[in-house]
């Protein structure tokens, strides 16, 4: 026997069949006396009920603690457990949506970026720490000069620390044209969302599970696994950022990048930075990049076209 309902009930059983005395009964069971002769007094839950469900109408997609929030704040005070149990009676329960399936398009092919922040890419690389804990990189790379703009390491990476990178990376280069990601939640939220269109980029996501729609990050990813993360053990994600920061700059300063005709990412750059000086805006001849036009239209550091 479990709980002071069942224990009173077992002494009412024990008092009719057996006439024993409530003292004696109680004894037995092992139930207090006063508890044995609690009445439940349960207050009257009219207004709550009422003021509950007009709520929930109202924010269909709110549980009941946002909801005894909204309720705190129009003066109806009222226990969360109490709540809860209004809540749960009323059948309130927010429904879980099923994740909406994303439609499967014709693969867009993109033109080649020709000028810097023409065109970022984003993703992620997971790794694990020397003691098993996980943790993420978030990298970002300019497709036309190969540069990468940041990796951003930690334990977790959501939409709003996404947009404070690309703000810190703005903040030094000026903002993107379009940005190449995939759907993932930090990609696809708000936050992203918004920082998109109040700076005017455009978010290019590609074909659910065809990761080379994103090729360019993807062969970046390779090299940061291949050269970085499988050659370091690292006790803590600090160590990993501090490292991951000193070889990135490395990689844009003194790695030569093949596609770019064996020259770092960083002379590239320097290139279109001194062609844009020379021309203040003019089409000029910059960098002779095999394979690629070696012509800078109109690029502007600062974002603007």
């Amino acid at each position: 026997m479990v709980g002071p309902a069942v224990k009173r009930a077992a002494v009412a059983v024990a008092r009719s069949e057996y006439g024993l005395s409530e003292r004696r009964a109680c004894r037995l069971v092992g139930l207090v006396r006063g508890s044995c002769r609690y009445r439940p007094r349960r207050r009257d839950d009219g207004a709550l009920r009422a003021k509950l469900c007009e709520l929930a109408q109202e924010r269909r997609r709110f549980g009941y603690r946002r909801l005894g929030d909204l309720m705190d704040r129009q003066g109806l005070h009222a226990n969360h457990k109490r709540v809860y149990r209004v809540y749960a009676e009323e059948k309130l329960q927010v429904r879980r949506r099923r994740r909406k399936r994303l439609a499967v398009g014709e693969r867009v092919r993109l033109i080649p970026a020709k000028t810097p922040n023409q065109r970022w890419s984003m993703d992620f690389v997971r790794d694990t720490l020397a003691c098993g804990r996980p943790f993420r990189t978030l990298t970002v790379l300019d497709e036309c000069t190969r540069q990468s703009l940041a990796l951003e390491v930690a334990s977790s990476i959501a939409g709003a620390r996404v947009v404070r990178v690309l703000d810190r990376i703005a903040a030094d280069r000026g903002h993107p044209f379009e940005i190449v990601i995939d759907n993932g939640p930090e990609f696809t939220s708000r936050a992203l969302d918004q920082w998109a269109h109040k700076h005017g980029a455009k978010l290019h996501f590609i074909r659910p599970g065809k990761p080379m729609d994103n090729g360019y990050i993807e062969s970046f990813n390779g090299k940061y696994r291949d050269e970085f993360l499988s050659e370091h053990w690292f006790e803590s994600i600090a160590e990993a950022a501090e490292k991951a920061e000193t070889w990135r700059i490395d990689y844009n300063e003194q790695r030569p990048h093949q596609s770019l005709g064996r020259r770092t990412p960083a002379e590239v750059h320097a290139d279109y930075e001194r062609g844009f000086a020379a021309s203040a805006g003019s089409v000029v001849p910059v960098v002779n990049v095999p394979g690629e036009l070696s012509v800078l239209a109109q690029f502007n550091p600062s974002g603007a076209e």
